[in-house]
């Protein structure tokens, strides 16, 4: 079944980006009715989130990725902003918070570290969807289902080492994947990482 995505880019340096606003900009371009993109920063350059059109998009889609780079084991500021605000008690959350019931959480992220330091005997003790609970536990939250992320590591020498290119690749065959219905959900909910499994779960 076809879904409806939600594309929310969050980066606040987008200028230095070499890995998220050239994936956000093929997202765009995509120009797929089934597939919305917003650039958080640029819509609210003063964080003043207009809560009423934000809850009203998520109502209107099936997928909601989160396009970031994960900063500080985090989400950059708007994006924090964003689910303090929007994720509302009775409309995302508690005894008639059912709004979001049954949709899907995406992270779509970029890691300055390799993979290798996304292990328990890595430099960051804890693999990247460990790291990832508080948005997961969000995601139970909200009755919505989370899916594994889909990440790329070492993002700060991906251009130098020519990843970027193929890693946008795969982003816009994961969109078009989700939005024209050939999205395996239940084997993304149990992976660890998309990557490991895409052509398992992605299918052209």
């Amino acid at each position: 079944m076809n879904k409806k995505v939600l594309v929310l880019f969050a980066h606040p340096a987008q200028d230095q980006s070499e890995v998220n606003t050239p994936m956000f900009r093929e997202a765009l371009r995509l120009n797929h009715d089934n597939i919305s993109c917003v650039d958080l920063y640029a819509e609210y350059p003063t964080h003043n989130i207009d809560i009423a059109i934000e809850q009203q998009r998520l109502l209107e889609h099936d997928v909601v990725i989160f396009l970031f780079p994960f900063y500080w084991y985090s989400t950059p500021a708007i994006l924090k902003d964003w689910m303090d605000l929007v994720l509302e008690y009775n409309f995302a959350y508690g005894k008639e918070g059912t709004a979001l019931q049954g949709k899907y959480l995406l992270p779509v992220l970029s890691a300055g570290g390799g993979e290798q330091a996304y292990q328990q005997d890595g430099y960051n003790h804890f693999t990247l969807r460990e790291l990832l609970r508080p948005l997961e536990q969000t995601a139970l939250m909200c009755k919505m289902r989370f899916l594994a992320p889909f990440a790329i590591f070492g993002s700060r020498a991906a251009a130098e080492e020519q990843r970027v290119n193929q890693h946008i690749d795969q982003f816009k065959t994961l969109l078009s994947s989700l939005a024209n219905g050939r999205f395996d959900f239940e084997k993304a909910q149990s992976a660890d990482l998309l990557a490991h499994h895409f052509d398992d779960i992605v299918k052209q």
